[in-house]
């Protein structure tokens, strides 16, 4: 029985650009019992913020920019969902113009991790209504990050039902307070939405 059994599961949740590669929104996490290191979090212009102690994996802005754009090259040329990279389990799913990354350990549960990136990609499409490009990511980078932060904490998984984390992120628009009187952001609101939002999916593929 493993002695050293711990929840931190996540070193990086990584939102990148596939047309030019940049950066939309990066978040990498600290593992809880490592040398002191700071953790990092980089937006669309690669910017990098410290949050709490420990080391991850790639700590300076140069080795995540390095490992984003090795992972790129490597997921580009796949036809699946999940890799191995690095030494590092990796999950994946290409929304729009936009590649959503979930990174584990080598020996990390990939059906865990792969949830972790349903969770994202569901999330996002609740609330930025179906629009899961750069563009508007970028317009609604606090929804973005939020999201993420309420799917994963340091590396541990908190959440992985996109309806729960869509209305604990949702608010109200601050430019049109009155007219949130006639929305519903209750979960079970929220959930509705969501289903709305499956069928208009459904049907619009049928379409095609």
């Amino acid at each position: 029985m493993p002695t050293n059994m711990t929840l931190f599961s996540i070193n990086a949740i990584l939102i990148l650009s596939t047309d030019d590669r940049s950066r939309i929104l990066t978040k990498y996490y600290s593992p809880p019992h490592s040398q002191p290191h700071a953790s990092h979090s980089g937006a669309a212009a690669g910017a990098t913020t410290t949050s709490s102690a420990g080391s991850n994996p790639y700590g300076t802005v140069k080795e995540q920019k390095a490992f984003e754009k090795g992972l790129m090259d490597k997921t580009n040329k796949q036809s699946g969902d999940v890799i191995l990279y690095d030494g590092r389990v990796v999950v994946y799913k290409m929304e729009g113009d936009v590649m959503l990354y979930v990174v584990g350990g080598g020996d990390e549960n990939e059906i865990l991790l792969f949830g972790v990136v349903l969770a994202l990609r569901d999330s996002l499409a609740i609330l930025l209504k179906n629009s899961t490009d750069k563009r508007t990511l970028i317009e609604n980078y606090d929804l973005v990050s939020l999201a993420i932060d309420e799917i994963v904490d340091d590396g541990i998984i908190l959440e992985v039902d996109p309806v729960v984390v869509a209305s604990r992120v949702t608010r109200p628009p601050a430019q049109d307070v009155s007219g949130v009187k006639g929305i519903d952001l209750s979960e079970q609101g929220i959930m509705n939405a969501w289903e709305l939002l499956k069928a208009k999916g459904v049907e619009r593929i049928r379409q095609l």
